[in-house]
């Protein structure tokens, strides 16, 4: 699936109310609808002029919702979906929040994860090895996909109150004619 219009992301995004991570709600505590609000608001929050990173935030689980159950490609799912309406930065950011994980796995080895995200990096490739971790590094979104990660663990949290879905509406706008206008 590839996404044409806000509307059809922001439909999209609605549905993450009740959607779960994991198809039998056994991962993070929250629904993706909360984590991608708290995500997003951590980004806004440290990043407030990264209008690309907060919306990565946003939408990077989006694969969850696209292709239940596949925790591994989730993330180029999203990737593939938005890269026509956001742009390639957002979506190369979306498809790097399960690299940078593996990354700060490696980097920062005691580094907390969620119970659901301990759990799903095996299946996504596990810590980088060295030489991995020193491709990764180099990449020029490897800082920027590392911020995207933390606040992506950092967002699951029950109770917290991020805002609303439609907040993000003009936000979403503003990246996608930035995108459609080639700037």
């Amino acid at each position: 699936m590839e996404l044409r219009s806000v509307e059809e992301l922001m439909s999209l995004l609605h549905a993450f109310r009740g959607a779960w991570d994991a198809p039998d709600r056994s991962g993070d505590p929250v629904d993706l609808h909360d984590h991608a609000l708290q995500t997003a608001h951590l980004l806004r929050r440290s990043h407030p002029s990264d209008k690309e990173l907060q919306v990565a935030g946003l939408v990077h689980d989006l694969g969850h919702l696209l292709h239940p159950g596949d925790d591994a490609g989730h993330a180029d799912h999203a990737a593939v979906a938005v890269r026509p309406l956001l742009g390639d930065r957002v979506a190369r950011l979306v498809r790097l929040h399960v690299p940078a994980k593996r990354y700060l796995a490696t980097t920062e080895p005691g580094r907390p994860l969620s119970a659901q995200s301990a759990l799903t990096l095996g299946p996504q490739g596990g810590a980088m090895t060295p030489r991995e971790a020193d491709a990764f590094a180099r990449d020029p979104l490897a800082e920027a996909a590392a911020t995207l990660r933390q606040a992506d663990d950092a967002g699951k949290v029950v109770g917290l109150d991020a805002g609303v879905m439609d907040d993000w509406r003009p936000v979403l706008e503003l990246v996608a004619a930035a995108h459609a206008s080639g700037g």
